[in-house]
């Protein structure tokens, strides 16, 4: 519960001293009023209750109501959206009922602004655990199908569509061109392996440190590697290879260290860096299987669901 309060708090700072803040302007309450979600029938089973919620979580919620945002707790709005996607994220690729709640925002621009701003916070912020970007997707379409708002503010939602709509789960994952120490190059797709692991990182940052140690340590994907069923390929996507070349012996010599040279992934806007590190799971038709995840073990539990 403490874990959860610190990332409430921490996604408020950001989006008060954060570049992007879309939250909109309201006018102070003295005393704010909170959302609760709709309850589930009881009669229900504890599966058909969490999919119930998956898609009346918001029926409390008068969508035309635009004092309510006003007056709104704001801290108390986004522990109940963080609420909402976690129940959703048990069904991480599909993003319907977020598209049905934003199409219920759209009732008024004020509310959309809400909305709009709370999947910004949640869904797409680099600091949040519950970053999704197929749940994002609808939240950036809605904006762009949306009357309210003219070719200017139309500019950066589309843009962040077009780079939320990279690489997506199932899909085939861009391919690039990596350079290794030697000078030798090789592509993404002339990688041999039932599985790969793209593992784009900053060697200097704490939490590279922390996922290269946990994959390390990792009993299954260590055995995997010996056995060449998985190849890991640790990319450098920045432009300073002096810091690059101090920490390659932190990385083991079963993988693949490397780095991006010229930069061409962020120019190109082959993947999504704005959040580094980040794991990204490939089958061996280099299909999309994880998507720009930090979390080791939920790559064992993919791999193990696959078989």
């Amino acid at each position: 519960m403490r874990r959860f309060s610190i990332f409430i708090i921490a996604l408020l700072a950001v989006s008060c001293n954060g570049r992007r803040q879309r939250q909109p302007a309201v006018e102070a309450s003295a005393a704010p009023r909170v959302f609760l979600p709709a309850i589930a029938p009881s009669r229900l089973t504890d599966e058909e209750r969490l999919e119930w919620k998956r898609w009346h979580y918001w029926d409390n919620l008068d969508f035309t109501d635009t004092l309510f945002i006003a007056e709104i707790d704001t801290a108390q709005m986004v522990q109940a959206y963080v609420g909402y996607i976690s129940i959703l994220s048990t069904h991480p690729t599909d993003g319907a009922p977020v598209d049905s709640l934003m199409r219920r925002a759209s009732a008024s621009r004020r509310m959309l602004d809400y909305f709009a701003w709370l999947g910004e916070k949640v869904l797409h912020d680099p600091n949040s655990f519950l970053r999704n970007d197929e749940f994002y997707i609808p939240v950036l379409q809605s904006i762009l199908n949306s009357p309210y708002y003219d070719e200017y503010e139309r500019i950066a939602p589309a843009y962040d569509l077009k780079i939320a709509s990279l690489n997506r789960i199932g899909q085939p994952a861009n391919d690039f061109r990596y350079t290794l120490a030697s000078g030798k190059t090789g592509r993404l797709y002339e990688l041999k392996a039932e599985y790969v692991l793209l593992f784009i990182n900053n060697p200097g940052c704490p939490m590279c440190r922390e996922i290269r140690e946990t994959i390390i340590a990792s009993p299954m994907l260590t055995e995997m590697i010996e056995r060449g069923r998985l190849k890991v390929l640790a990319l450098y996507p920045d432009e300073d290879l002096k810091e690059w070349r101090e920490h390659r012996s932190q990385i083991p010599a079963t993988w693949i260290d490397a780095y991006d040279a010229g930069c061409k992934i962020r120019s190109n806007d082959l993947y999504n860096l704005s959040a580094i590190p980040a794991l990204y799971l490939l089958d061996r038709n280099k299909r999309v299987l994880v998507k720009d995840s930090t979390d080791v073990p939920y790559i064992e539990e993919v791999i193990d669901r696959a078989g």
